[in-house]
């Protein structure tokens, strides 16, 4: 029996947030909202959703030895996150600059900090974890190298998720692990580099599945998203809410998905429920304290 129902290998930053009544364009100045600082990052901020859906969650992650790592560690033990591969120091945390408008839509900026001194080295030593857990997810906010070596590191049985934000071109090694590769639309044109894309999201879809990975999601927004495997594509609906800040909703959608396939549901069904947890999500301003429970997401 694994120990984890998920582990999650990825970035834990400091959010700081500040509502704008509209972004600023080049060489621009806006007065804003007052500033608020949360804990976040993509790794961060799917393990807390998981943990807080009641999945058994571990991160791996690294932040700095300062006040934002503090933070960190306390949000991830308050949501239930097992914390022991959470390392310290070697730079000072990392840090997200985020600015939201009124219609809930947002721009980051992102200072990676510590997350950039997880390493290869890192993932090896903490080979147990990867053992003890049924599905392993990661994303782009740590050093390519670093998820390639997560890749190397699972577990026979396992299932690896990637959500690869910030997007870049990926190693054939990394989308073979790939089931499945979560992406939006800006996501999938990156990959897919200068392939002929086309305009359906479906079409997306199937070249990405051309590349390697075992089966791809599309997230649309409010269009829902899409689920391809070999056995075809379909369709996920979205569920219609008054969307208040978008922060973190991919986030959450990727942890939902990840623990649903490991709890042995099919990827159309796991899609259809993190599309709910996502649309949850947006309900709410911030990224980690917009995040559900399962009951929040059954009453939706």
């Amino acid at each position: 029996m694994n120990d984890y129902d998920l582990l999650v290998v990825g970035s834990a930053n400091a959010d700081l947030v500040i509502g704008v009544e509209r972004r600023p364009g080049a060489g621009e100045t806006v007065l804003g909202s007052d500033l608020s600082v949360h804990p976040g990052g993509k790794g961060a901020n799917q393990a807390v959703a998981a943990a807080r859906l009641g999945a058994r969650t571990a991160l791996l992650a690294r932040v700095g030895d300062d006040a934002h790592g503090r933070l960190l560690l306390d949000a991830q033990r308050a949501a239930g996150v097992d914390t022991v591969g959470l390392l310290v120091g070697g730079a000072p945390t990392g840090v997200a600059l985020i600015t939201v408008d009124p219609s809930g839509d947002n721009s980051i900026v992102v200072s990676p900090g510590a997350n950039g001194r997880l390493t290869p080295q890192d993932v090896r030593a903490a080979a147990g974890l990867f053992h003890a857990s049924r599905v392993v997810s990661a994303q782009l906010e740590i050093p390519l190298e670093t998820v390639a070596e997560v890749v190397r590191c699972l577990a026979p049985g396992s299932r690896f998720v990637l959500n690869p934000s910030p997007p870049r071109p990926l190693p054939a090694e990394v989308l073979a692990a790939c089931d499945p590769l979560i992406v939006n639309e800006h996501e999938a044109r990156v990959i897919l580099g200068d392939a002929a894309v086309g305009d359906e999201p479906e079409d997306w879809a199937r070249i990405l599945l051309a590349k390697g990975p075992r089966s791809v999601v599309v997230t649309l927004g409010a269009d829902g998203a899409l689920a391809a495997s070999a056995e075809g594509v379909v369709r996920v609906a979205s569920v219609p809410v008054d969307a208040v800040d978008t922060t973190g909703a991919g986030d959450s959608f990727t942890a939902a998905l990840a623990w649903k396939l490991g709890t042995g549901s099919s990827l159309a069904e796991a899609a259809a429920y993190a599309a709910r947890v996502g649309a949850a999500a947006v309900t709410r301003r911030g990224a980690q304290e917009s995040f559900p429970t399962a009951q929040e997401v059954a009453a939706l």
